[in-house]
């Protein structure tokens, strides 16, 4: 199953990158009885988020869609059944199969069995770890030729931390969005903000459930200023700069976590 809905990669440091949203394929089953066009799939994925976790030794990236199911979501709702589950959408041409369902939800439980198993390795061998939970989002909702979303409730990098302990994390989480912000991104600094649209996800509250106390996770989500979120195209230069951004927190991540350890 692993070779079919994820891609797993252990590293040899306490640092990890997820990306469980980059997955656009489907099994044939859901092709079936999907309504959504592929580009209409393709705008509510995380096109390129499963490159970026390139950055960490340690990587997990989901190669199905999230409207096969949604691993960022409690179990009870990750499978989108309404329009109100994914953003208006009409997902399905009718109701789907109690099969088709129970046949994602074993996926699903299948791939938080396997991030337990990951993650456990990582608490044994390092004590401490980080995961960095890539994701992205849009921000011209209004339709292919309206206006941006106002900036000033859409950062660039959204750093998700409303599941984490924040007295015990905090510094490592500040040292992560003061390293990213310096970094010269093309000759101007990405404008990162903490918990303003996204506090993080059901991803990263089940790492900090599980792994208290050892496991940091931080939520980053990129808006899709690299691409153009209606046609799936890229910006090269933009999306290009954006895992050499990544590259400059891990020192500082390395020299948190020591420092944290040392306590």
């Amino acid at each position: 199953m692993s070779g079919d809905f994820w891609k797993v990669v252990e590293g040899h440091e306490p640092i990890a990158a997820t990306a469980i949203h980059d997955g656009h394929a489907l099994r044939d089953d859901v092709l079936e009885v999907i309504a959504l066009s592929e580009s209409g799939r393709l705008r509510e994925e995380d096109p390129g988020t499963g490159v970026l976790a390139g950055v960490a030794g340690t990587q997990i990236v989901a190669l199905r869609s999230r409207f096969e199911v949604d691993l960022n979501r409690p179990r009870d709702t990750a499978v989108y059944r309404r329009p109100e589950d994914a953003w208006g959408l009409n997902v399905w041409q009718h109701e789907p199969p109690s099969q088709l369902i129970a046949r994602s939800l074993e996926h699903y439980d299948a791939f938080y069995a396997e991030a337990h198993r990951v993650f456990s390795g990582m608490e044994h061998r390092f004590g401490r770890f980080v995961v960095l939970d890539l994701h992205s989002y849009n921000h011209r909702r209004g339709g292919p030729d309206a206006a941006f979303d106002d900036p000033a409730e859409n950062p660039e990098v959204n750093v998700g931390t409303g599941s984490l302990d924040r007295a015990r994390w905090g510094g490592l989480v500040d040292r992560f969005i003061g390293d990213l912000s310096a970094y010269d991104f093309r000759g101007r600094h990405l404008d990162v903000r903490e918990n303003v649209r996204f506090r993080g996800g059901h991803f990263s509250r089940w790492i900090h459930q599980h792994f208290p106390g050892s496991a940091c996770c931080i939520a980053v989500e990129f808006k899709k200023f690299f691409m153009d979120e209606w046609t799936g195209e890229f910006d090269s230069e933009e999306y290009e700069t954006i895992p050499r951004a990544l590259e400059t927190v891990l020192p500082g991540l390395r020299e948190s976590l020591q420092k944290i350890g040392s306590e």
